[in-house]
């Protein structure tokens, strides 16, 4: 029996459905049946061929919930929570790092490991089934397993989906303190995350710059204590407001989440002194931006970061967050239309201008 699969054949052509074979399970494979998989500001990158390195064609689909079918050799999760057929799990989508290179052995940073492997963005749809744009995922040996906690229901977690963990990595490498006041730049999922941990880590105000308006509702709903709309405030006004809530100092800690070179110069000038700066939303390459590095750096005294992509550890403490916050954090709120397979091409276009939050990619539409 084939497996039905939404196949991004190259940059800018149609999705294609492509039948591929049913993989056979090795010992510590798992198969899970597709419960749903988002369509992410990265799957329009890939779409626009932003990203090097991309086999193509691909099955898109990076961040899924699934349903465990089968199961070889393998009953417990990734923090040993019993496995049975019938579970619905989650998973780690960054795979086959070496554990050997100056990465992974010493400097502590797997996810800059140059033999990793990420489901839906790296492996060719001739691999298998090995992204979420499709009927079923095949989980390989070593893809680390997360049974979801019984609070979580799969909206849940793809509500949030990789927004909810990189947002979530975001707010861990600013080590904001309590008190103070962050600003996040972009209201898609990885602000509305960074939005949320930030005030659930004792942010004193959190200020969320994006659109269009029904983000920022949703942002509200997720912690943030004012919102400013790129299409009614324009820059003085949003500099204006953030001085208002600071004193006149500029935001402690600056969260940019919205993938838009423009953002960078702003969020510098919005920093206090001595502030920093973390720059999450740039995962592929949208261009280039000009910055002063005495007025914008160096004078300010200004720490900045990256944040590319997430870590094992991002997933299991958004997730355990998630659950024991779940009346907080309402991400299956962020869910905006769900697509079935012969609708990826309308998912991807949806997602690229905005007219949803949050796709998802449900098989069974």
């Amino acid at each position: 029996m084939g497996i039905r699969a939404a196949v991004m054949v190259e940059p800018r052509a149609s999705i294609a459905l492509w039948e591929i074979d049913d993989p056979v399970v090795e010992e510590g494979g798992i198969l899970l049946e597709t419960v749903a998989s988002e369509v992410c500001g990265t799957d329009v990158h890939l779409h626009h061929g932003r990203l090097d390195g991309v086999p193509y064609p691909i099955i898109p689909g990076h961040v899924s919930v699934g349903r465990i079918l089968e199961a070889r050799g393998v009953d417990r999760d990734a923090l040993g929570e019993a496995l049975h057929p019938g579970d619905v799990v989650t998973f780690y989508d960054v795979h086959e790092v070496c554990n050997a290179c100056y990465h992974c052995t010493v400097a502590n940073q797997p996810n800059r490991c140059p033999k990793r492997r990420v489901y839906g963005i790296t492996y060719s749809a001739q691999d298998g089934p090995l992204g979420g744009w499709a009927e079923r995922i095949y989980l390989r040996p070593g893809v680390r397993v997360l049974k979801l906690p019984e609070r979580l229901t799969a909206d849940d977690v793809i509500g949030g989906g990789c927004g909810l963990f990189t947002g979530f990595a975001a707010v861990e490498r600013s080590d904001l303190c309590m008190g103070d006041t962050v600003v996040v730049q972009g209201a898609g999922p990885v602000g509305l995350a960074a939005a949320a941990f930030a005030q659930l880590r004792g942010a004193g105000a959190v200020v969320v710059i994006g659109a269009p308006a029904t983000r920022l509702s949703l942002a509200r709903e997720l912690g943030a204590d004012l919102v400013l709309s790129l299409e009614e405030h324009p820059l003085d006004a949003r500099a204006d407001a953030v001085r208002g809530v600071t004193q006149g100092r500029g935001a402690d800690v600056i969260i940019e989440a919205s993938g838009n070179p423009a953002a960078i110069s702003e969020g510098l000038n919005l920093l206090r002194d001595g502030g920093t700066y973390v720059v999450g939303g740039h995962y592929t390459d949208t261009g280039t931006v000009q910055i002063n590095p005495h007025t914008h750096i160096n004078r300010r005294h200004a720490d900045i970061l990256g944040q590319w992509g997430t870590d094992f550890r991002h997933i299991v403490r958004a997730l355990h967050m998630l659950a024991r916050h779940r009346e907080k954090l309402p991400f299956h709120k962020v869910i905006g239309a769900r697509y079935g397979l012969d609708e990826a091409d309308r998912a991807l276009d949806d997602v690229a201008n905005l007219r949803v939050t949050k796709a998802i990619i449900d098989p069974k539409l």
